[in-house]
């Protein structure tokens, strides 16, 4: 993904929360989708995530969404740059099995605003949280 495409959906991120802008924005890697299910799924092989934020200003993407510039896809790292900014924030430092559900609630909302406002009526059918680690 582009650097500027990068910025523009982090500059929407902050504008549909209540996160201040960083200044900068994370790293972006693409991985096969085995990394997906040791990282983010416990090894759970039915894993479907498509990205995951590492909590260390690195945001991994699924290698199937390389090149993809539709509303979904774009939409998928809006929910991780929501991870980001809230990470930056400290508000979820302490984390635990419910303010993990808080937080992924939240980029959920984020990106429904997003897919809302840039597709019209388009939300996302389905939220998929990794297993709680905490």
């Amino acid at each position: 993904m582009e650097a500027h495409l990068l910025a523009v959906l982090l500059s929407w991120t902050v504008s549909l929360s209540p996160y201040e802008h960083p200044g900068l924005a994370p790293e972006l890697e693409f991985k096969p989708h085995e990394f997906f299910i040791t990282a983010a799924c416990a090894g759970i092989k039915k894993c479907r995530v498509l990205a995951w934020y590492n909590n260390d200003g690195t945001i991994f993407v699924d290698d199937r969404l390389y090149g993809n510039t539709d509303a979904y896809s774009r939409s998928v790292i809006v929910h991780e740059l929501a991870h980001y900014l809230q990470d930056l924030s400290g508000e979820y430092e302490q984390m635990d099995c419910d303010l993990y559900a808080k937080r992924e609630r939240e980029a959920h909302s984020i990106q429904r605003q997003y897919l809302n406002r840039i597709a019209g009526r388009f939300t996302v059918n389905f939220t998929h949280y990794a297993p709680c680690r905490y």
